[in-house]
């Protein structure tokens, strides 16, 4: 893992962790990474000495948690949990077969890979979903 200091075309800086840098360049070219602030994927590394792990375990600052918990809050609040149909569902709905709307679910790697390479928006959770019971 590797940490960057990132920062978007209005100039907020911000940090986040990538498996490599390579998983960083091919996120920031599929539009897959946004601005903390602004929501602009239009964001660049800044210069820095790179923060590496090279341990099996990140130790996580509380106010990091907190985020988290806030943001998985919203995710569960506001959207659709489809579970391992995420694929299915965003496919549909990008193609219009199925009413727009904000979902969540599971996807194996190679289903995201298809998505992204067929243009389709999505972007991985930094939590692992609550599955609802149907």
């Amino acid at each position: 893992m590797i940490k960057f200091h990132l920062k978007c075309d209005q100039d907020h800086q911000f940090e986040s962790w990538f498996q490599s840098g390579a998983a960083f360049d091919k996120l920031v070219t599929a539009g897959m990474i946004n601005c903390t602030t602004c929501g602009s994927t239009d964001v660049t590394k800044m210069i820095m000495a790179p923060a590496v792990n090279t341990s099996n375990s990140i130790a996580v600052p509380k106010q990091t948690n907190a985020a988290l918990a806030e943001l998985k809050k919203k995710v569960e609040a506001n959207s659709e949990y489809v579970g391992s149909d995420f694929a299915t569902e965003a496919r549909e709905i990008h193609d219009g077969t199925k009413p727009e709307r904000p979902i969540y679910g599971e996807a194996n790697l190679q289903e995201a890979k298809k998505l992204v390479d067929d243009g389709i928006p999505v972007m991985p959770l930094p939590f692992i979903p609550r599955k609802k019971a149907n």
